[in-house]
């Protein structure tokens, strides 16, 4: 059961790395002129939907860690 939340934890993590170079790549490429319907930015946008992602994996791969702290803890 540990090896499955360890290799969980490692999926996890390389998504929250993921959509961190996925959010540093819109902000590289951030046009002002490229906006939506709205007047944001496109760029911006994705941006923001990268960092939302960034904050659900990273909760997600503290929540693993929790699990096999505690786990781990009650396995003796």
């Amino acid at each position: 059961m540990a090896a499955l939340l360890i290799i969980a934890l490692i999926i996890v993590m390389g998504l929250v790395v993921w959509a961190v170079v996925r959010g540093l790549h819109a902000f590289a490429n951030m046009d002002h002129n490229d906006v939506d319907e709205n007047g944001v930015p496109r760029a911006l946008a994705r941006q923001n939907q990268m960092m939302f992602a960034r904050v659900k994996w990273q909760a997600i791969a503290i929540a693993i860690v929790a699990i096999i702290v505690v786990g781990g803890a009650f396995a003796d």
